[in-house]
């Protein structure tokens, strides 16, 4: 009796402790993935936090650089007042409102030249001109605020002058002859290649003063000026040069048959007269 009461103690013991180590394995299974669970818990955690280190470091970076672009373009667009006093900004300042004064000046004369032209080639340019110059005028009032000055026109002498001498070409040659539309072309192109001459160095002195965005807005009127130019050039090598030549020669007041020459003789023609009929040249 003893004997199998051992061993019903052995065998509930042998259970017990059976029972026990399943329920150590459970419990260490549940042990290690917990730690497992709490491990990746840890390293998504120090994910996160290095993402959001990240993001804070990029964010802090853009708006640092965005902090950089904004001094560096307020630095571009408002002088110091250190620099406001130099004789190199207040060169420039002048120059911005000579030119200024002669954009306007020209608005007032290209309708002028638009009416006095004969050719509708030369009348569509001048009206595109004076759109573009619109355009500029405009430009230029954008340049005087980036730099902090009001803009105002100071009297251009030289733009008056070039455009006198176009009103007097309309004087000088005839109503609706090819002859007046040349003179308009080089009366125009005097303008352009002053306003060329100024914007283009103009567009050096903002960026040598550190005016880059006043430099790109005078560059592209200065492209502006040299395609018009361009432009002008065509038209006038196209056919208006040659049809003024033909003006000329509408103009001759008289006829080769009823024209008589007391030196010419049938049988020598010129050749004994000291010059060739035709040559310009004498000997």
């Amino acid at each position: 009796m003893d004997t199998n009461k051992d061993k019903a103690g052995n065998t509930a013991n042998d259970k017990t402790t059976k029972t026990g180590t399943a329920a150590s394995t459970v419990s260490g299974k549940s042990l290690a993935n917990s730690s497992a669970e709490s491990a990746s818990d840890n390293d998504n955690n120090n994910m996160k936090k290095e993402t959001s280190s990240t993001a804070k470091k990029t964010g802090s970076d853009q708006s640092s650089d965005s902090d950089r672009e904004s001094n560096t373009a307020s630095q571009s667009q408002k002088p110091s007042e250190t620099e406001k006093d130099g004789p190199l900004f207040k060169f420039f300042t002048d120059s911005l409102k000579d030119i200024y004064f002669a954009e306007k000046h020209i608005l007032e004369a290209l309708p002028k030249m638009q009416k006095a032209a004969t050719t509708s080639e030369l009348q569509e340019a001048f009206e595109d001109h004076y759109l573009q110059t619109q355009k500029q005028v405009s430009r230029l009032e954008k340049v005087f605020k980036l730099i902090g000055e009001e803009a105002e026109g100071k009297k251009c002498e030289a733009i008056i002058g070039i455009v006198k001498e176009g009103e007097t070409c309309i004087k000088d040659t005839e109503e609706g002859s090819m002859t007046r539309d040349a003179g308009l072309i080089i009366a125009a192109q005097k303008v352009e290649h002053y306003e060329i001459a100024s914007y283009g160095g103009l567009a050096a002195l903002a960026e040598t003063l550190g005016l880059y965005d006043a430099s790109d807005l005078l560059h592209t009127t200065l492209e502006e000026e040299e395609q018009t130019d361009i432009d002008l050039t065509d038209i006038a090598e196209s056919f208006i040069n040659f049809a003024a030549k033909q003006d000329d020669e509408d103009d001759d007041d008289y006829d080769d048959e009823d024209y008589e020459d007391e030196d010419y003789d049938e049988e020598d023609g010129y050749e004994n007269h000291g010059y060739n009929r035709g040559r310009t040249s004498y000997r």
